[in-house]
């Protein structure tokens, strides 16, 4: 592990266990100890949701060792290349000095989405699969880039195929005339060793040949993830799981009480990211009535100054942004109650 803090989470029907494992162990020990878990345990970010609760996993670090890079740490800790750089934006992703603190994205509020099933947001690139037990994993995905925009809606999974042969569209292969009309399984198939058909034609989600790929948007729509999370996702949904795909940069949830705002980049602004290592600053328009919709008679006590520092910029991060009420209003029965909303600047 390199001296890195390894989270790993155990899910069990309503059970996280968090284990520090830099904390406890020397660093060989270490090192194998977390592979050993990680192997058994299932997704490296996965975890389970508290049942009050809007924030799954937590918050990590990495001290970086001379010769890592991000596509290695972004693969090691279960995360996307963009997401980890927009955690870390004044590091190099290519050179990173070694000794330099990284933080890892590794907490996450839930979509504003249906509790079941796959869950998808594609501002975060991340995927959430709500098992029937009540556990909630998460991992990282690649979407479709510019002109190729994976769509937003509700459909369902309509297939399930291991070791699939890929048969390139009409529309890829007047982009690529030199690909064969068929690509059987094995390492040079773009669809890895697992594909889950949604009930839209031509969308998947799937493995991939090209890990790299994973947390950025470079496909032609379907969604993929890396060969070890589609391998634990592929056996444990059925057929008819229902699959809702959104696109909310901004999220806002409870947990022990305490009001989290997470504000990611828009996809264009993801674009950027990967680009140039910054982006155009541009407003979050439906910051304030999230914020407002959650927090209800509590939203005269939060950090305004924070939660405008959060959306300008847009790291990923759950921060806390508000006193601790004794308990978290009902958004349903705040949201008509007509409190005035903080001015928020979005310049």
């Amino acid at each position: 592990m390199n001296g890195g803090v390894a989270l790993v989470a155990i899910i069990t029907p309503g059970i996280v266990a968090m284990l520090d494992l830099q904390a406890i162990l020397p660093p060989v020990v270490r090192g194998l100890f977390a592979l050993a878990l990680v192997l058994t345990a299932g997704p490296r970010s996965a975890g389970a949701a508290g049942p009050d609760g809007d924030l799954l996993g937590a918050p990590g670090s990495h001290v970086v060792a001379a010769g890592e890079t991000f596509v290695d740490l972004a693969r090691r800790y279960d995360l996307g290349f963009v997401e980890l750089r927009a955690a870390n934006p004044d590091v190099d992703v290519w050179a990173p000095a070694a000794g330099t603190k990284l933080v890892l994205p590794t907490a996450h509020l839930l979509p504003d989405a249906p509790r079941q099933g796959i869950v998808i947001n594609l501002a975060e690139l991340r995927l959430y699969y709500f098992d029937p037990a009540g556990a909630v994993a998460t991992f990282p995905i690649g979407i479709g880039g510019e002109g190729w925009e994976t769509p937003v809606g509700q459909t369902r999974v309509a297939g399930k195929r291991e070791r699939p042969t890929w048969t390139p569209p009409a529309s890829i292969r007047a982009e690529r005339p030199y690909l064969p009309a068929q690509i059987p399984a094995g390492p040079n198939n773009p669809l890895g060793d697992f594909a889950l058909d949604l009930g839209w034609r031509g969308y998947l989600i799937h493995g991939t040949s090209k890990p790299a790929g994973v947390g950025r948007r470079v496909s032609h729509g379907c969604i993929r993830l890396y060969p070890e999370d589609i391998a634990w996702l592929f056996p444990r949904v059925p057929v008819g799981t229902p699959v809702t795909i959104v696109d909310q940069p901004v999220k806002v949830g409870w947990s022990g009480g305490v009001l989290y705002v997470e504000v990611h980049p828009t996809q264009a602004q993801a674009d950027s990211i990967e680009a140039y290592g910054m982006f155009a600053p541009q407003p979050a328009p439906d910051l304030d009535w999230r914020v407002q919709r959650a927090a209800g008679a509590a939203a005269n006590r939060l950090d305004w100054p924070l939660i405008r520092r959060i959306a300008e910029e847009r790291r990923g991060l759950a921060e806390r942004v508000g006193a601790t009420p004794s308990a978290a209003p009902d958004p349903a029965a705040e949201a008509d109650r007509g409190l005035p909303i903080p001015y928020l600047r979005n310049d």
